[in-house]
């Protein structure tokens, strides 16, 4: 099968479109073939190797995973003989260990969810990291949605179950950041995003109804997805990002869009009882200052540099008291079917800016890396 391949830490440029040996499932594994798949900054910092410190994960001379890609849909080809939960032909989606950005992979099958017939391969691949990141944010402060009906588990705890071992990324404003979050801008052509999410009230099928909530690098990839999925909890939604993403961010749902390049967001007058904060641009002090008194900070990403990345940033919030938190985003297939239903319903709308195919994945992480994204971008088979 082919894979887009890597030996060396480096630019997209040290990636290779390869001839490798299609992988076999385990027991309790099933073999996709791989419809579409989607990038996350974390992508590109297990390219880089970066931070230094997440070498120790990464592999310290060269990186002992070779193929990329967490997110991606596809068609059950082959199940492991205790799989019970899916069949050959079954369309599905999920957050994979590695390996995504290939024309086949294995995965635990309890680590994926069924996909909606009314959803695009491309919309489904967009989900795992991105959009789980945001809800799970959200439903650290407080805002949650009603639970979707789990699905039952194979009878193995897959691997990675607990939090996502994620380099940090660069948030909305070009900082270093923490958890697999991207955010910050771009151009380009493909799915418009926002559409039938801008306008109206949330449906308020959650915990958000009156609370105020300040999404801190709203146009990235989770940015995106948290500001649609906090309206739809009945949240009312303020959004930061750049000036050529506020209008973008206000069809998503924001009553509020604060552009960051010409009003300090520290200096604002506004109080909120909820922060999602994926850009990781001010200190934890302001951010604590806009709080209102029971309001709580969520960190999901964390200023840094090229060796410690996000752990001083999050070792403040650590220490900064119960009303600052962490957030450890990790995979759940039941936070999958949640997010699959809003998307039919038509409360969450996947900002896709882009979708290349799997075979100019190079390209696409070139575009990532130097002009950010607008929403996420997709890749195709």
């Amino acid at each position: 099968m082919k894979a887009l391949t890597y030996h060396r830490y480096g630019t997209p440029d040290v990636l290779s479109w390869a001839d490798v040996e299609q992988p076999v499932p385990g027991p309790h594994d099933v073999l996709l073939r791989v419809r579409a798949a989607s990038l996350n900054q974390a992508d590109l910092f297990m390219l880089h190797g970066s931070p230094r410190i997440a070498r120790l994960a990464f592999g310290v001379g060269r990186p002992k995973a070779t193929i990329l890609g967490r997110d991606v849909a596809g068609v059950v080809e082959a199940i492991g003989s205790h799989v019970t939960r899916f069949r050959p032909g079954d369309e599905v989606f999920g957050e994979v260990e590695q390996r995504g950005f290939a024309e086949y992979v294995t995965a635990p099958a309890a680590n994926l969810a069924p996909k909606p017939a009314g959803l695009s391969f491309a919309d489904a691949a967009t989900l795992p990291v991105a959009a789980t990141t945001a809800l799970q944010a959200l439903r650290l402060a407080g805002i949650e949605a009603k639970a979707e009906p789990r699905a039952e588990a194979e009878p193995r705890a897959e691997a990675g179950t607990g939090p996502r071992a994620e380099a940090g990324t660069k948030g909305e404003t070009g900082t270093e950041a923490g958890t697999g979050t991207e955010a910050g801008t771009g151009t380009g052509t493909g799915t418009s995003a926002g559409t039938g999410t801008g306008t109206g009230t949330g449906t308020g099928t959650g915990t958000g109804t009156g609370r105020t909530v300040l999404i801190n690098g709203a146009s990235g990839g989770v940015g995106t997805f948290a500001v649609q999925i906090a309206r739809a909890l009945g949240a009312t939604v303020t959004g930061v990002c750049r000036t050529r993403n506020v209008d973008l961010v206000r069809e998503l749902g924001a009553e509020r869009v604060i552009d960051y390049t010409r009003e300090d967001l520290a200096a604002t007058t506004g109080r909120f009882d909820a922060i999602i904060d994926l850009a990781g641009s001010h200190s934890l002090a302001a951010m604590r200052r806009l709080l209102t008194p029971r309001g709580v900070y969520i960190a999901a990403t964390g200023n840094g540099g090229p060796l410690l990345g996000p752990v001083p940033r999050l070792l403040g919030v650590f220490l900064g008291g119960p009303r600052l938190r962490v957030l450890a985003a990790k995979r759940d297939v039941g936070d999958l079917a949640l997010l699959a239903g809003m998307v039919e319903r038509g409360e969450v709308s996947p900002a896709i800016e882009r979708t290349y195919p799997l075979s100019e994945a190079r390209a696409a992480l070139w575009h990532l890396e130097r002009e950010h994204a607008r929403g996420k971008i997709a890749l195709s088979l």
